[in-house]
């Protein structure tokens, strides 16, 4: 049972939401460690940083959702589905970029902080639209 609910496909919106939710946060692993990494350690502007590790972030994404998220894919070509999935996620950069420099540079948050806060934000813009466009059943 376990293995069918983390491995195997589903239409179920619900399902879909919440194994999107844990491949978001093995991607969130991803962009956050590699955030820090490029900030703190090569001492990269923040923002420059937050680009960077989304990107990678977002690749990781895309293999956990084609693998064991969705089931249904609304487009056959996937250089096509993925230059989509990626569209969507430039819009998602665009919120993560902005949502960290209003809570980092307005509020005064600490750049980690605010990438959580992004991170809320983002997930429900590309999940719902990824789903809409590319995955729909």
């Amino acid at each position: 049972m376990l293995k069918d609910l983390a491995f195997k496909k589903t239409n179920n919106l619900f399902l879909q939401s919440f194994k999107y939710a844990i491949g978001g946060g093995v991607a969130f692993v991803f962009d956050f460690f590699f955030l820090y990494l490029f900030t703190s350690f090569f001492h990269v502007h923040y923002l420059t940083s937050a680009a960077v590790s989304y990107l990678i972030g977002s690749v990781v994404h895309y293999g956990w959702s084609i693998l064991f998220v969705f089931s249904s894919r609304s487009v056959e070509k996937r250089s096509v589905e993925f230059m989509i999935f990626s569209l969507v996620g430039v819009v998602g950069l665009g919120l993560n970029e902005g949502v960290m420099w209003v809570f980092t540079e307005k509020i005064g948050l600490y750049y980690l902080y605010s990438k959580l806060v992004a991170t809320f934000f983002v997930f429900f813009w590309n999940f719902s639209t990824r789903r809409y466009i590319l995955f729909r059943s």
